[in-house]
C-alpha cells in the first residue's frame, strides 16, 4: 500500500497577469516518503510555479493544494506547510535578509520557537554541514553568488524539514561543493524535489524524473543511456558519467 503523500497538488491551474495561457493547466503532482524527484524542462515550462503554488507563495486558480492529506488555502494553514517543508528559491538574494550569516540561517529556527541558544547551534550545525564554518560573522551582501547559495541552503537545512523543495540548488557551485551537496542530500534520508538543468548532478540525486510540458507534469520523462563525442578538462584520464534509468511511479 502506497504511503499517504505529504504534498499534493490537483487539478491545479495557474495564471500569471496578462498572460495568453496558463502556466499550469489542471496539473497533478504528489511527493511521498522517500521520493527524490528531479524536475526538469525549459525555461518558463512552469517548474518553479509549481513549488510557489505547493508553498503557498502563489495561488491557483483552479485546484487544490493538499498537505499531510489535507487541503490548505490560507495564509494560515500554508504556515504550517512552511514549517514542514524547506524551499530553497533559484535567486540567493531572495531568500537571505539578514546582513550576517549566522542571523540569516538562525531567522527559520527561532521562527520555529527554538531558544537563541538553540537556533544559534543549529545555523552553525547547518554551516558547518556545508562547509561553511567560520562564515557566521561575515556580511552576507559580500559573499560570492555560491557562497549565498549555500547559506540560502543552510538556512533551509537548519529548520530541520520534513521535505526539501530546492530550486537550482547548484548554480554558481563548483564541482567540489557540488559533489558535497550530492552527499549531504543522500545522507538526509528526507523526500526531495529538485529542480536543475545540470543533467549530471540531477541523475546522481533524483531516483523519479519529471518534466512539465503544456501546463501538465510528464510522469513518464526518462533518461536514456546514449553515445555522443563529448569534451571537458582532464577528459583523457579513465573516468565515467553515472546515469540512473528511472520514469514515473513505480506500479
Amino acid at each position: 500500500m502506497a504511503s499517504e503523500a505529504l504534498l499534493e497538488l490537483s487539478g491545479i491551474s495557474f495564471v500569471y497577469p496578462g498572460a495568453a495561457r496558463p502556466v499550469l493547466d489542471r496539473l497533478d503532482f504528489d511527493l511521498r516518503a522517500g521520493e527524490r524527484i528531479g524536475l526538469y524542462g525549459p525555461n518558463g515550462s512552469g517548474k518553479t510555479t509549481m513549488l510557489h503554488v505547493l508553498m503557498g507563495l502563489l495561488r491557483p486558480t483552479a485546484g487544490e493544494v493538499r498537505f499531510r492529506g489535507r487541503v490548505v488555502r490560507t495564509e494560515k494553514e500554508f504556515r504550517a506547510v512552511r514549517q514542514g517543508v524547506g524551499l530553497l528559491l533559484q535567486n540567493a538574494d531572495d531568500q537571505i535578509i539578514y546582513p550576517t550569516v549566522l542571523d540569516d540561517v538562525a531567522f527559520g529556527p527561532l521562527n520555529r520557537g527554538l531558544s537563541r541558544a538553540a537556533a544559534r547551534q543549529a545555523a552553525e550545525a547547518a554551516l558547518n554541514l556545508l562547509g561553511l564554518d567560520g562564515f557566521g560573522d561575515r556580511l552576507a551582501h559580500k559573499l560570492s553568488g555560491g557562497e549565498k547559495k549555500l547559506v540560502s541552503l543552510a538556512g533551509v537545512l537548519a529548520m530541520e524539514p520534513e521535505a526539501l523543495l530546492l530550486d537550482e540548488p547548484t548554480n554558481g557551485l563548483d564541482p567540489e561543493t557540488r559533489d558535497r551537496i550530492v552527499g549531504i542530500l543522500g545522507r538526509l534520508g528526507k523526500p526531495y524535489v529538485v529542480i536543475s538543468h545540470d543533467w549530471d548532478f540531477l541523475a546522481r540525486v533524483a531516483q523519479r524524473f519529471c518534466t512539465i510540458e503544456h501546463g501538465r507534469l510528464n510522469r513518464d520523462a526518462r533518461f536514456v543511456l546514449h553515445e555522443h563525442v563529448h569534451g571537458h578538462p582532464l577528459g583523457n584520464l579513465d573516468h565515467r558519467h553515472e546515469v540512473e534509468d528511472h520514469c514515473g511511479p513505480q506500479a
